[in-house]
């Protein structure tokens, strides 16, 4: 059996999401938690990675089920108990030996918000990317439509050499809302290759500031080429929204959010 975690963070004062002997992870620091829970050092499996000041609603990390003492309201208020105040476990549950939730996942959701205002806030400076020209939404929607389905991301990717992974990702859905001087880019995808949320971020914002046409991105997708395409949107921006699998804590069947 497995214990499975649900964690948030604040990614500011992170170097990412994913364990490093050198620096402060996320994974690092739920280890170190995990170790003085159950007296022994434990693999950890986590749901996908952030990269450095990327933020998360729900990052999930899944070990194996080795003290049957403990329940679930006595793991998430030992981790809470244990993580610094950057990090926090939200819910708890036993799932199946072979969950794994980065191979169980069936749906991932990414938060992107942007401070459209001429005037910089302080209190949001980690939280969202402050823009202060103008940005044409409508725009920017009929641009994300291009990203929805089957396609190969190079061009919207930072792809290591050594990566031998497929760029070929699917994604269901992008939506784009607009509230007073705050934006929201939700994207929806099966998975998502290294900086490629921020990248699809940074040309929509290309497209929005009238700089380039909304067909630019079909363009891009066509080119396969990284160099082609928009500077990278900042990280603090960013947030891991949700992680859904087929079935929840209770073995419901997921079911598609409403539209």
């Amino acid at each position: 059996m497995k214990v499975v975690c649900v964690v948030e963070y604040d990614g500011t004062n992170f170097h990412g999401s994913q364990f490093h002997p050198n620096v402060r992870t996320v994974q690092g620091e739920f280890d170190d938690a995990l170790e003085k829970i159950l007296k022994v050092r434990l693999r950890t499996d986590l749901a996908g990675r952030t990269d450095t000041g990327v933020h998360a609603n729900c990052q999930v990390f899944s070990f194996d089920y080795i003290n049957k003492r403990m329940n679930e309201k006595n793991f998430k208020e030992a981790f809470n108990s244990l993580l610094p105040s950057d990090m926090r476990v939200k819910e708890v549950w036993f799932a199946s030996d072979d969950f794994n939730p980065r191979n169980s996942a069936i749906k991932r959701i990414y938060h992107y918000f942007i401070h459209n205002s001429k005037e910089r806030s302080v209190f949001l400076r980690d939280r969202m990317w402050w823009f202060p020209y103008p940005l044409d939404v409508g725009r920017m929607r009929q641009a994300a439509v291009y990203f929805e389905g089957i396609h190969d991301f190079t061009s919207f990717a930072s792809i290591d050499k050594d990566d031998d992974r497929s760029p070929v990702r699917t994604i269901y859905r992008v939506r784009i809302l607009k509230k007073h001087d705050y934006i929201l880019l939700r994207f929806e995808g099966k998975s998502f290759l290294r900086r490629m949320v921020r990248n699809m971020v940074g040309t929509l914002v290309k497209v929005g500031t009238g700089d380039w046409p909304p067909e630019k991105v079909k363009e891009l997708i066509e080119l396969k080429d990284r160099s082609k395409a928009a500077a990278t949107a900042p990280s603090h921006g960013l947030y891991l929204y949700k992680v859904c699998f087929e079935q929840n804590k209770k073995g419901q069947v997921y079911e598609e959010e409403t539209r």
